[in-house]
């Protein structure tokens, strides 16, 4: 049977939240003045961040939430939340009776916008319920629509992916050059996760290269030291002739190369020659 929360003037209640990374690091907190551990996850003391607002509807629109807080816990730094390691993170909100730890899920989503302001941060969430609004049916498209190694492209991910150590940054580039100097040209369009080093668990996107190395899409730290093990995967630029050519994948290849575009569509009749 569901508890009826806030039924009586006075309750053991607290709020939970809990946050998962998608460099596969998972923090909790509450709003008790006290941790409580709970589904395998220690909540710490934390009665500064607390959810302002959550809307909830039985309708398909969105569910809203917002969250703020002061930047005083050392789980949540200022760095991480520059270098972006809370963006894209899942939440999950709830509420406790830290006496029996009874507790309920109130709202679940991701992380969406983080700003911070005099020390506060404050952070906007995207519910669940935001993915109905997702167009179920693929749009028509010159290049491949599935990600490189993802379902639909079918390729096996350890395939082009390999394991390379550091050997030297450029953070005014942005680059950084590894041993055995990875081709630029196959790896454009890729992806690079660091394995160990102060950006341990961030991934980055691989733009291109120089000779410096290659160009990555989030800021480097000065603090990564030669020796740093990274995870890099090959890119695709989602052509047919590199599916092709390059994979031996066409068979897989999801899109419409030669699908008239609306040029031809619009375009006048003219004489007979």
């Amino acid at each position: 049977m569901t508890r009826t929360w806030f039924a009586q003037d006075l309750e053991a209640v607290a709020t939970f939240w809990r946050i998962l990374r998608t460099d596969g690091v998972t923090l909790g907190f509450t709003s008790h003045d006290r941790d409580l551990w709970f589904d395998g996850v220690l909540h710490r003391a934390s009665p500064g961040m607390v959810p302002s607002a959550i809307r909830k509807s039985a309708g398909f629109e969105p569910d809203s939430a917002e969250v703020r807080g002061s930047l005083t816990h050392e789980a949540i730094s200022s760095v991480d939340l520059a270098t972006g390691r809370f963006d894209g993170a899942q939440v999950r909100i709830g509420l406790i009776d830290w006496e029996t730890l009874e507790r309920e899920m109130l709202y679940a989503g991701i992380i969406g916008t983080v700003s911070e302001d005099d020390g506060a941060f404050s952070a906007e969430l995207v519910s669940r319920k935001a993915e109905l609004w997702r167009d179920a049916t693929p749009r028509t498209s010159p290049a491949c629509r599935a990600d490189f190694c993802a379902p639909g492209c079918n390729l096996n991910p350890q395939k082009f992916s390999s394991e390379v150590r550091l050997r030297s940054i450029d953070t005014l580039a942005n680059t950084a050059l590894f041993d055995g100097t990875p081709d630029a040209t196959e790896h454009a369009g890729g992806s690079l996760r660091w394995l160990d080093g102060p950006q341990a668990g961030i991934a980055m996107g691989v733009m291109g290269g120089t000779n410096t190395g290659l160009i990555l899409d989030v800021p480097l730290s000065e603090a990564l030291e030669p020796g740093t093990r990274a995870l890099l995967r090959q890119g695709c630029d989602h052509t047919l002739d590199t599916c092709a050519q390059r994979f031996g994948n066409a068979v897989n290849f999801r899109g419409e190369p030669f699908l008239p575009g609306n040029d031809m569509l619009t375009r006048y009749p003219g004489p007979s020659q």
